[in-house]
């Protein structure tokens, strides 16, 4: 695999275990929510990074490369303690939408640092692009919903 071939799925992959923390996140997201709104907000949103991450992984293999198929190690303690927390304080929406801001700014701001490498291939960027589209319109979402709860 070429080089810049071996960056893309590097910085594709890296993408895809983050979108997937995110999916993994919404899920767990309407799974607490105490309102039915909020609940289907983050089941469709969850649904929509799992569509995200299908992209993503069919770029992957135009590169020649494997693609990632499970969430980061982070992604995963964080999901662990998420439930922890949720166990010990309940459900709260507030709490809940918080929650899923700060995933927010997290995954828009590594699609933000992919975007800035100057090495992605445009193909590679096209698609980081279209994505970016759709997580920053969740993101904006999100905080304006957190803003109007406080």
């Amino acid at each position: 695999m070429q080089a810049s071939n071996e960056h893309a799925v590097k910085v594709l992959n890296s993408l895809i275990e983050t979108t997937l923390d995110s999916a993994n996140g919404y899920r767990e997201a309407a799974e607490n929510a105490e309102t039915s709104t909020y609940r289907t907000l983050f089941s469709e949103r969850a649904q929509r990074r799992l569509d995200l991450t299908r992209e993503l992984q069919s770029e992957v293999r135009t590169f020649g490369g494997e693609p990632e198929t499970d969430q980061s190690l982070m992604g995963k303690a964080h999901n662990k303690f998420v439930d922890l927390k949720r166990a010990i304080m309940g459900k709260d929406d507030k709490a809940v939408i918080n929650e899923v801001e700060r995933g927010e700014d997290a995954i828009k701001g590594k699609y933000e640092h992919a975007l800035k490498d100057d090495d992605l291939p445009p193909a590679a960027r096209q698609v980081v692009e279209r994505a970016y589209a759709s997580i920053k319109a969740d993101h904006d979402e999100v905080s304006r919903i957190k803003h109007s709860l406080n």
